[in-house]
């Protein structure tokens, strides 16, 4: 039987990178417009909303037709703001949590990610990775994930993992890079919002070692396919390119 999907989109003014960038609007359309248009085109999502604390948000995702959710501003992390999103749709059996900087989303992707879930009720938690390049390799903001023989995340890092000490890491243990898009089973969501943070969490900065850390599962599910996030004003601009470029042709 089809489980009702809420889609949450957590999105903050000060992001310490790009500020306001939620609001960005060089292509015509703010940023979380293109987020959320993505997310609503999905076939097995059934409501997508905003969760903010900032009223510029809120008043920008209304203006388009879109539904916003004000949260409380002292959440440690989107997922704890995606939880209290989500205790306004009671209904709602699986919950994908989708960051506000991925304007280039394929729906494809969040469809797969709730099939696999519907298919699998003892799937708690899933979420999604993809081929790593050498440059994600070596950067911090590329989250680095390595899996159990099962599919399930073994450990996620902004370090390169796993240390290669003869130099052929890739040879032995493949490592794929993690895309920041989530689904829970509502419950899941519940006991994750009322987890304390946890000493890996803090250190890397990564909240979904908190689920790790308390003897949880975390299914990976891997595609080809990777999400263009926006990141930077670089990343901003080279978005804005990408849509004129698209609305050109």
């Amino acid at each position: 039987m089809r489980m009702s999907v809420l889609c949450v989109i957590p999105a903050r003014y000060g992001s310490k990178r790009f500020p306001g960038k939620a609001l960005a609007s060089q292509t015509g359309q703010p940023l979380i417009q293109h987020v959320y248009e993505s997310a609503a085109r999905a076939k097995r999502v059934d409501a997508v909303v905003v969760a903010t604390d900032d009223e510029r948000i809120r008043a920008a995702v209304e203006a388009f037709g879109g539904r916003a959710v004000m949260t409380r501003a002292d959440h440690p992390c989107g997922t704890n703001r995606v939880a209290e999103a989500a205790e306004s749709f009671p209904d709602a059996e699986i919950v994908i949590n989708l960051q506000g900087d991925e304007p280039e989303l394929d729906p494809a992707l969040l469809d797969r990610l709730v099939e696999e879930m519907q298919k699998d009720s003892k799937m708690e938690l899933a979420t999604l990775a993809g081929p790593l390049s050498a440059e994600d390799a070596a950067d911090p903001n590329a989250v680095k994930v390595v899996l159990t023989a099962d599919g399930d995340a073994l450990y996620f890092s902004r370090a390169p993992i796993p240390a290669a000490r003869d130099g052929e890491a890739s040879r032995w243990a493949p490592v794929l890079l993690h895309f920041g898009i989530y689904g829970f089973r509502a419950e899941a969501l519940r006991a994750f919002a009322r987890m304390p943070q946890t000493p890996l969490e803090r250190t890397e900065r990564l909240e979904q070692l908190r689920w790790l850390e308390h003897g949880r599962r975390i299914r990976v599910l891997v595609t080809d396919h990777r999400p263009v996030g926006v990141d930077t004003p670089e990343d901003y601009a080279a978005f804005v390119s990408r849509y004129g470029q698209r609305r050109e042709g």
